[in-house]
C-alpha cells in the first residue's frame, strides 16, 4: 500500500501497541496540544511506539480530556547510526535538559554514572522515580523533534559497569586538555561511538586511568569550561553531524 504523504500536523507517543485498522487514544498532553494547535477532525497525527514503529492515520475525535486517533498506515524507521551516552549523576535539572537534548539529537542509549564527585551532588538525578522524569522527558522530546526512536535507557551504574558495558567501536571521552574533538574522531566517521561526559568540576586520576585503559580518547571542545550538560549535547551533535557526513546525502524518506 502506497503511503499518503500528505504532511503530518502533530506526532505523539503512542501509550500502547497500534496496528493497521487500530485506533490509538492519546492523553490529556496530547489533546492539549492538539486544541493548542487548534487541529480539527481529519488532521493527519503520527504516533511512535520509541522503538522505530510509525503509525499514521486521522482525527477521529478530540475533547478537552484525550483524542482518538484512527491508524491506516503503518511502517518502520531504521535505527540512526548508535551514540551511546555515558553521563554522569548530577543536578536533575540539568540532567532532565541534557536528556529531552540527547533525545532530539538520536542518542541510542543514556546511561549515567555514579562518578566520584557525583556523590556530593544535592539535588541530584537518581532512583526510579528519577528515571520515570527522565523517560517522560525523552517521549516529550521525541513529539517536538519527530523522531521515532527512543534512547534506551540504564539504570545509575559505577564507572567499571558502565565501561564493561560499553560497545566496541570509538570511544570518547570529554577532556577541556584533551585533543580537539573533530581530529579525535578521524573522519570520516563510523559507528558505534561512545561519548562519556564527566561530572561538575571533573573526574578524578583513577577515573581518567579507567578510561584510557578501556580505549576512551580525551577530546576537547575547545579552550571554554562547559558544563557538563553543554558538553555532552554539543559533542552529540558534532558527533551526529560527523557520522552524517560520511553516510553521504539522506534518502529524503521522512514522513513530515
Amino acid at each position: 500500500m502506497e503511503r499518503d504523504r500528505r504532511p503530518i500536523d502533530a506526532q505523539f507517543v503512542a501509550p500502547s501497541a497500534f496496528s493497521l485498522g487500530s485506533e490509538v487514544m492519546l492523553g490529556p498532553d496530547a489533546a492539549h496540544h492538539m486544541n493548542v494547535l487548534r487541529l480539527d477532525f481529519g488532521a493527519r497525527i503520527a504516533v511512535v511506539d520509541g522503538a522505530g514503529h510509525v503509525g499514521a492515520g486521522t482525527l477521529v475525535r478530540l475533547g478537552r480530556r484525550n483524542a482518538m486517533v484512527a491508524i491506516d498506515q503503518v511502517w518502520t524507521v531504521d535505527r540512526p547510526p548508535p551514540v551511546h551516552m555515558i553521563v554522569p549523576v548530577a543536578d536533575r535539572d540539568r540532567m532532565l535538559w541534557m536528556a529531552e537534548k540527547c533525545t532530539e539529537l538520536a542518542a541510542a542509549s543514556w546511561r549515567p554514572v555514579e562518578w566520584r564527585r557525583s556523590a556530593s551532588v544535592v539535588p541530584r538525578g537518581a532512583g526510579q522515580a528519577f528515571r520515570d522524569k527522565v523517560r517522560a522527558r525523552m517521549m516529550a522530546a521525541l513529539t517536538q523533534s519527530r523522531g521515532a526512536w527512543l534512547p534506551e535507557q540504564f539504570a545509575e551504574s559505577s564507572l567499571s559497569a558502565a565501561l564493561a558495558s560499553a560497545p566496541p567501536g570509538v570511544r570518547i571521552f570529554l577532556d577541556p586538555p584533551g585533543t580537539p574533538l573533530l581530529q579525535a574522531l578521524q573522519l570520516p566517521l563510523v559507528a558505534p561511538v561512545t561519548i562519556a561526559v564527566g561530572p561538575e568540576g571533573g573526574v578524578e586520576e583513577p577515573e581518567r586511568a579507567a578510561l584510557a585503559a578501556s580505549g576512551f580518547v580525551r577530546a576537547s571542545l575547545g579552550p571554554a569550561i562547559l558544563r557538563f550538560e553543554t558538553a555532552g549535547v554539543a559533542a552529540l551533535g558534532a558527533v551526529q553531524a560527523a557520522i552524517a557526513a560520511g553516510a553521504g546525502p539522506a534518502d529524503g524518506s521522512g514522513y513530515r
